[in-house]
């Protein structure tokens, strides 16, 4: 099968060849922060998780893509996702390629990487975190290649993956409820420390990742002679839609419970975040755009004529995704740290060296997405031949 990756149109090899030229910027730019150290980001001693951490808690949900598939295609055989499953399956591989990293990155030698498993904490939540993700990883490249191979063959996925699928479901909610024990669990940080960040994370994952899939699927839909059907994206775009909806809903519930108890330091975050504090404003416009984006998803998602509206569906897909980046890869991690709990004001601006290596790695990601689909497309429209 992975010889037809090495096939492909002459705007399959532009796309290539332009990634392939942002990857190598990006490993230029990484190049200097492994000789030099993470003094050349924007980090610091009171904002020490910036741009990198918040892209791994970003993308982290991307890879609940495959869950929202798989989940109802072989938990209650809904059957509209069978052609479906294995690009969702495609896209938690990659976002989890590149979860793994912006670890790597954000440890500044990557030799470090090897340490959380050569010398294991149990009580460290990173520890925890590495160990999910590289397991859903696992699960998701032996899922695939087991069910497309089967698939090629004219043949049904072999028995031993059915307990693998399964065991994916519950793993998939894991890797999103351990990334939000990296934050709830640290002391003296007040904006993170809710019991409702992790059903809050898991809300906003179940949204984020399955609008990439729709927006993904519309492109593939109309770019290639595969269809992964119009029945499994709307019925996709109502997930997102109620996913976005509970998400919305538990923001509202720490915002109520924040302002009503009165407590200084919890209104602090949220006054830098919307408002501003001591003349640092420079979060403000971007919660604001996520407020106002979240708002032109749930009015284009929940009203039925919208939704099934697939010009309108795209605006909102994308409004979605914007809302949750701007909330989840960036603002979680500033406003956390901002103001720290000596009530000092640290702004923290990513570096353009920081913001080459995220491209860089984006890049990348994006390299394996066009491959593994390219071999996806490639196998089903064999199969329609």
């Amino acid at each position: 099968m992975l010889e037809s990756a090495l096939r492909g149109s002459r705007r399959y090899w532009t796309l290539i060849t332009g990634l392939l030229v942002l990857i190598a910027i990006g490993a230029i730019a990484y190049a200097g922060q492994f000789i030099h150290g993470l003094g050349l980001t924007g980090m610091s001693r009171d904002v020490v998780w910036g741009l990198y951490v918040s892209q791994l808690t970003f993308l982290v949900g991307v890879a609940a893509s495959a869950v929202m598939v798989v989940l109802p295609y072989y938990l209650h055989h809904f059957k509209a996702f069978g052609k479906m499953t294995i690009l969702g399956e495609f896209l938690a591989i990659t976002a989890v390629v590149m979860c793994i990293l912006f670890v790597t990155v954000d440890l500044g030698q990557p030799m470090r990487f090897m340490n959380i498993f050569l010398h294991p904490t149990p009580h460290s939540m990173l520890f925890w975190d590495t160990v999910v993700l590289f397991g859903y990883l696992t699960l998701n490249v032996i899922i695939s290649r087991a069910t497309l191979r089967a698939e090629r063959a004219g043949m049904p996925p072999p028995k031993w993956v059915k307990p693998l699928i399964y065991l994916s479901v519950p793993w998939a909610v894991s890797i999103h409820t351990v990334t939000a024990f990296l934050y709830c669990g640290l002391a003296g940080r007040t904006f993170w420390e809710s019991a409702i960040l992790a059903p809050r994370f898991l809300a906003s994952a179940f949204a984020a990742g399955p609008a990439l899939l729709i927006l993904l699927a519309l492109v593939v839909r109309r770019t290639t002679k595969f269809d992964p059907g119009l029945q499994a994206i709307d019925k996709l775009a109502e997930i997102v839609a109620y996913a976005m909806a509970i998400n919305a809903f538990f923001i509202l519930l720490e915002v109520f419970t924040t302002m009503y108890s009165h407590v200084p330091e919890d209104i602090a975050h949220y006054t830098y975040a919307y408002l501003g504090l001591h003349g640092h404003t420079m979060l403000v416009p971007w919660s604001w755009a996520s407020v106002t984006l979240a708002v032109v998803a749930l009015v284009l998602l929940i009203v039925p004529r919208f939704r099934r509206n697939h010009k309108l569906l795209v605006f909102g897909c994308i409004a979605v995704y914007g809302s949750l980046w701007i909330d989840k890869g960036l603002a979680m991690v500033l406003t956390g740290f901002v103001p720290s709990p000596l009530d000092d004001v640290t702004q923290y601006y990513p570096t353009g060296r920081e913001l080459l290596i995220a491209l860089g790695i984006y890049a990348l990601g994006a390299l394996v997405l066009t491959v593994l689909y390219k071999i996806a497309i490639s196998v089903r429209e064999e199969l329609q031949a």
